[in-house]
């Protein structure tokens, strides 16, 4: 289907851009705009419900997120070996199936916590994890731009399915709501099955550089840039998951409207649309460590924003902040990880990045519940503290060398790509 390809990235019949729109599609549907982004809108119903409390109902993102961090660099390994449909199609089907089925939850909270393992099984492996590979092995001259327009269909989705699912909890219950949630997630299933492959290594060899052969696994994790990322990730995520779990109720304790603080969720997802787009448009010609630590610079802003938001406008001010931060800085990490230590093992460097984000992600909403149950309220202080979580992901991305000293792992991928040779 591909031995007869159009090589000119910038020509629209170039064969990767239909693998970019079936994999931005996954990706707008996949756990990564789904879960986090709608998981705040069933707090209050679940607990009318059952009577679960803020940290119990936070442990079931927690477990979710503990088993991202255990299985991505698994699933990593498989995606640098098999076609990226052998595990993206099974995870999509799981993945809606479990969605579905939280619609019967029963007063035991085992059951919540028992889907959520399974959800956490398979996220990464419909998410954008699991379709940045293929695009690497497409894009060589338009990757930064490339990547994010994949990145950019997480952003669609949180736009669109948060005030859908919270129309749907508020005229037909939460029970359908998940249903709904469970009918979004197989709608990548078609397109993902019809065109998302690697690149043939016909065409991969023609453009392969030294920096696409890569370092080994080993040689990336003795190096600083490595952990530097990995830590980076973790505040991140801290910060993002322990706010955006409970922003809709932490706005609504403001005195907001259930909707708009669905619209607050959009807002972010809308805002990060626009920032991916413009940072795809400028990783390719400017610093990205240096891009990174603007994105979190903002990340931090957009949290003390919405620390203290009294009003609507205030809400919408710091979701759009927070959006353009959080939303680009998801851009820029794969993109260091392909630069430094190239493509031969991304995915399984990829992965480990991932279990980082994961841990981030599972202690942040977990802490913010713990708080909230002590005290009884949302305070203000506890989403500053998230912001200078944020801000210290800024300055230890300061320690990141700039592209125009070359780096320990650049030097390593031009010693090492002749020992370890193309991908074959």
């Amino acid at each position: 289907m591909f031995s007869s390809i159009c090589t000119d990235e910038s020509s629209l019949r170039y064969s990767g851009w239909g693998v970019l729109a079936a994999a931005f599609t996954g990706v707008m549907v996949s756990f990564a705009p789904i879960v986090p982004y709608t998981f705040s809108l069933f707090l209050d119903p679940l607990h009318a419900a059952f009577g679960w409390n803020r940290e119990a109902m936070g442990g079931a993102f927690a477990i979710a997120a503990i088993t991202v961090a255990l299985v991505s660099p698994l699933i990593g390994i498989l995606l640098d070996r098999f076609p990226p449909r052998r595990i993206i199609l099974p995870a999509i089907l799981a993945f809606a199936i479990a969605l579905g089925t939280l619609s019967r939850l029963t007063s035991h909270i085992v059951q919540f916590y028992l889907t959520f393992f399974v959800i956490g099984l398979v996220a990464n492996a419909t998410a954008q994890f699991a379709y940045t590979r293929t695009i690497l092995t497409w894009f060589s001259r338009r990757r930064g731009f490339a990547l994010a327009l994949l990145l950019t269909g997480s952003g669609i989705g949180s736009v669109l399915i948060p005030p859908l699912t919270e129309w749907m909890i508020q005229h037909h219950g939460w029970r359908s709501g998940f249903l709904l949630l469970g009918g979004i997630a197989i709608l990548g299933f078609p397109l993902t099955a019809m065109l998302v492959r690697n690149r043939p290594e016909a065409a991969i060899l023609l453009s392969e550089t030294h920096a696409d052969v890569g370092v080994t696994v080993a040689a990336a994790l003795r190096t600083a840039a490595f952990w530097i990322l990995a830590f980076i990730t973790i505040l991140s995520a801290f910060s993002e998951n322990g706010l955006v779990t409970n922003l809709g109720p932490i706005l609504t304790q403001h005195g907001l409207l259930a909707a708009t603080a669905a619209l607050a969720l959009s807002v972010r997802g809308g805002a990060g649309i626009l920032g991916r787009l413009g940072i795809g448009l400028a990783i390719d010609r400017a610093s990205p460590q240096r891009i990174q630590t603007l994105v979190l610079v903002l990340a931090a802003a957009g949290t003390l924003i919405l620390a203290f938001a009294g009003s609507g406008w205030m809400a919408l001010l710091g979701a759009a902040v927070l959006g353009v931060g959080l939303g680009s800085e998801a851009d820029v990490g794969p993109y260091l990880l392909a630069r430094y230590f190239g493509r031969r093992y991304f995915s399984v460097l990829y992965g480990l990045t991932w279990t980082a984000y994961a841990i981030g992600g599972a202690t942040g909403p977990l802490w913010i519940g713990r708080l909230y149950d002590h005290a009884g309220a949302y305070q203000p202080r506890f989403i500053a503290y998230l912001a200078g979580v944020a801000f210290a992901a800024a300055i230890l991305s300061l320690f990141l060398r700039s592209d125009e000293n070359q780096t320990c792992c650049e030097r390593d991928i031009a010693v090492s790509s002749t020992a370890v040779g193309l991908e074959g």
